[in-house]
C-alpha cells in the first residue's frame, strides 16, 4: 500500500528524474532514408502532423531538431482538394510513386529505405456495419511486409493512431511484425504528450478504477481516450493481462448510469469524474458565471450525445471512458489506487495549431523507432486499445448490449520509465 508520503516522494523524483527525458540517441554517420506512406496529405492531416517533421524538424528543448532521416519517397492513396503532397515532393525532392511497393524500392528492384511512416487517418473511404470508418491501414501494412517478405530484408515501422478497424487484421499485424522482426510502434499522441501535473502511475501500483473523460466522437476520439488511459493503468501491479468485457452507452444511458454514483450499481466514482472535471482547462460555464462546477442538470443541457465504454479487465481493474462534448474540450483521466482516498488526475496537454506539438512528440517516438530499431513501448499497447474500439462500435450497434471479450486477453509489461513529454522538453 502507498502512503501519501511515498506517493508524493516517487511522483516527485520520477519527474525530476525524467524533466527533459528525450533520449539522447546516437546519430546515424549518414542519414537514414524514410519512405511515408499515406492516405492523403493535406492541410491538419495526420500527414502534415507527422511527415512534416521529417521534412523540417520540430522544436526539442529550446533548439530546432532536424531528424537525421531524409524522405526520399512518397505513397498518397488519395489527393483531394487542398492537396500538399505533389507540393511538398516538388519542394523537398522526394518523388510521389504509383504504389506502396515502387514507393519501398525508390523505382528499382529492392527495398530503397530504412525506416517506413504509414499514416492511414483521413481521406474517404467506405463504413463497416458498426460506423467504423474503413482506413486502410492494414492494407497499407501489408503493402509494405510484403516487400519486405519479397526482397528479404525488414526496416522498422511506425502506424498512426489504431492498426485496424478489424481485430482480426489488428493482430495478425502485430503477428507478422514478430514474424519479420522489425521494430514496429503505433498509436496516439496522447501517450506522450505533456501533462498538468506531470505525473505518472506508480510503477507496480495497485488500481481499482479509472475514468478518462474527454471529448470527440467514437471510432476516433474514443481511441486516444483509451490510450490516455491504458499508458497509465498498463503500469500497475501484475502488467497488463487484458480486458473481459465491455459494455457502450450513449444518450439517457448515461445518464442514468451517472446517478448511479458507483462502478458496482451501474456507473462509475463520482469522485473520479470530480477530478477529471477540475483539471480540465475547457470546463464549460453558463454564459453568467465563471469557475463554477455543473449541476447534473446543466450536464445534461450541455451534452447533446454523451458516450460511454465501461469495461473490465482481466485482472479485477474497471474502467470508464466518456466522451463528453459540450462539457469539456479536452482530455482527461483520474486513477483510484487502492489504499488512497485521493484519486491521482491530470490533464493530457494537447498544445494548439500551428505548432501542435503532441504530433511532434508522437514523430519523435517514430524517430527513435527508426534510429535505434526498437520500439519505445509496446505495440500491444494500441492492439488492446484499437480492439476496444471496435467492441464500443459493436456495443452501441447492438443495442448497448454488454460484450464478452475473451480475444483481447492481450498480456504485455509496461515500460518502467515514463516515455511522455516532460514539461521542459
Amino acid at each position: 500500500m502507498w502512503n501519501r508520503r511515498e506517493f508524493l516522494q516517487w511522483t516527485g523524483a520520477a519527474t525530476l528524474a525524467g524533466m527533459g527525458t528525450a533520449p539522447l540517441l546516437a546519430q546515424p554517420q549518414k542519414k537514414l532514408r524514410l519512405a511515408v506512406v499515406t492516405t492523403e496529405w493535406r492541410y491538419r492531416s495526420h500527414a502534415w502532423h507527422m511527415a512534416e517533421r521529417f521534412l523540417v524538424g520540430y522544436p526539442r528543448q529550446g533548439s530546432w531538431h532536424r531528424p537525421p532521416l531524409d524522405v526520399v519517397s512518397a505513397y498518397v492513396d488519395q489527393f483531394p482538394e487542398g492537396d500538399l503532397s505533389r507540393g511538398r515532393s516538388e519542394e523537398f525532392k522526394f518523388p510521389i510513386y504509383p504504389s506502396v511497393a515502387e514507393a519501398l524500392r525508390c523505382g528499382g528492384d529492392r527495398l530503397a529505405v530504412d525506416a517506413v511512416l504509414v499514416i492511414g487517418e483521413h481521406g474517404r473511404y467506405p463504413r463497416s456495419e458498426y460506423g467504423q470508418t474503413k482506413y486502410p491501414r492494414y492494407e497499407l501494412f501489408k503493402a509494405v511486409t510484403d516487400v519486405f517478405r519479397k526482397d528479404g530484408r525488414s526496416v522498422p515501422v511506425f502506424n498512426d493512431k489504431h492498426l485496424s478497424w478489424k481485430w482480426a487484421w489488428a493482430k495478425e499485424m502485430v503477428d507478422i511484425s514478430k514474424e519479420l522482426n522489425f521494430a514496429f510502434t503505433a498509436g496516439s499522441s496522447l501517450p506522450v504528450t505533456y501533462r498538468m501535473p506531470d505525473v505518472d502511475l506508480p510503477y507496480g501500483a495497485e488500481v481499482d478504477e479509472v475514468l478518462g473523460v474527454s471529448i470527440g466522437s467514437i471510432d476516433s476520439y474514443d481511441f486516444h481516450c483509451l490510450e490516455m488511459m491504458q499508458c497509465l493503468v498498463e503500469r500497475r501491479k501484475g502488467g497488463e493481462t487484458g480486458v473481459v468485457a465491455l459494455q457502450a452507452l450513449r444518450g439517457d444511458a448515461v445518464w442514468k448510469a451517472m446517478e448511479a454514483t458507483s462502478w458496482g450499481a451501474g456507473g462509475w466514482d463520482p469522485q473520479l469524474f470530480e477530478a477529471c472535471l477540475s483539471r480540465t482547462q475547457t470546463l464549460n460555464q453558463p454564459e453568467t458565471f465563471s469557475h463554477r462546477y455543473p449541476t447534473p442538470a446543466q450536464i445534461r443541457e450541455w451534452v447533446k450525445d454523451p458516450v460511454a465504454y465501461r469495461f473490465e479487465y482481466a485482472d479485477g481493474l474497471k474502467a470508464t471512458m466518456l466522451l463528453m462534448n459540450g462539457l469539456v474540450g479536452d482530455f482527461n483521466v483520474a486513477v483510484r489506487l487502492k489504499g488512497q482516498t485521493q484519486p491521482l488526475s491530470t490533464l493530457f496537454y494537447l498544445p494548439p495549431t500551428p505548432n501542435v506539438m503532441y504530433s511532434a512528440a508522437l514523430m519523435s517516438k517514430a524517430e527513435e523507432t527508426f534510429l535505434t530499431g526498437k520500439s519505445p513501448y509496446p505495440v500491444e499497447r494500441t492492439l488492446l486499445t484499437g480492439g476496444l474500439v471496435e467492441a464500443g462500435c459493436q456495443s452501441l450497434t447492438k443495442g448497448q448490449i454488454r460484450l464478452e471479450t475473451p480475444h483481447l486477453a492481450v498480456n504485455y509489461t509496461a515500460p518502467r520509465e515514463s516515455t511522455h513529454w516532460r514539461s521542459v522538453s
